[in-house]
């Protein structure tokens, strides 16, 4: 682990400079969970909750979250998304998966607007179910992969 990148010297917030870094294509994958009651998932696939399609509202609040990121979060830089797709599967009876794709042509990164996607699509899926469900987990939330940039291409090699 290096020094950390939004502090100066003296231990002071900054938003990093990236103006001397090169333009290229960003890309980012993130996944979120969501574990709910097995009649929940029940009712989000037959399109029987009264506030409406619960997954079509959190895939537009998914990739608008994705767009407001650093309206979200103080020191990330504003960015002109090319790209971005929110996706679901339901991996168990009790359990939906969220993922999120992001895409951009600059000079950071898109990490923190996929994983924003997928934290707010799943806040919205909460949100539409609370009525029925007051013990849904949201959770855990990871970077899968990230390309573009000096510190090249990662891969999650694990979860």
């Amino acid at each position: 682990m290096g020094k950390l990148s939004h502090f100066d010297d003296q231990g002071a917030s900054r938003m990093v400079d990236v103006g001397a870094k090169p333009v290229t294509l960003r890309t980012a994958r993130a996944r979120a969970w969501v574990r709910m009651a097995p009649a929940t998932v029940r009712l989000i696939r037959d399109r029987q909750l009264a506030k409406g399609d619960v997954l079509e509202v959190a895939r537009l609040a998914g990739i608008m979250g994705a767009k407001q990121t650093a309206n979200l979060i103080p020191l990330c830089h504003p960015l002109a998304l090319d790209a971005a797709c929110v996706d679901f599967r339901f991996v168990d009876e009790d359990k939906l998966e969220i993922q999120a794709r992001v895409q951009a042509t600059g000079r950071t990164g898109v990490e923190m607007e996929a994983l924003s996607a997928v934290l707010i699509a799943a806040l919205t899926v909460y949100d539409m179910c609370k009525a029925v469900d007051r013990e849904m987990i949201i959770g855990p939330a990871q970077l899968d992969e990230k390309t573009g940039g000096r510190s090249g291409h990662f891969t999650r090699q694990t979860g």
